[in-house]
């Protein structure tokens, strides 16, 4: 996996690698479900806070740098209740 300007993208996923097995090796097996959602949400929500704040709330901006649809952008917004700068 590579994306255009992000040189260090190897340590990265090679964190997540890491960061998931430890999830993983901590789950129950007879446990159900949950796990998706667990690590999308800690890894999606600070993400997109972390953009927002970036673009000063732009969220056009935000949804562009991301590879989202504005609407899109506009739901993850909604379920991880992120506070948003007013865009000048």
């Amino acid at each position: 996996m590579s994306l255009n300007g992000f040189e260090n993208l190897s340590s990265l996923e090679k964190w997540l690698d890491k960061s998931i097995k430890h999830y993983v090796s901590q789950m129950d097996v007879k446990q159900n479900g949950g796990l998706h959602d667990l690590i999308i949400g800690a890894v999606e929500e600070p993400l997109v806070q972390m953009v927002l704040d970036k673009t000063n709330g732009n969220q056009t901006q935000a949804a562009n740098i991301l590879g989202l649809n504005r609407n899109t952008l506009r739901k993850k917004i909604k379920t991880y209740q992120i506070k948003c700068k007013d865009s000048p």
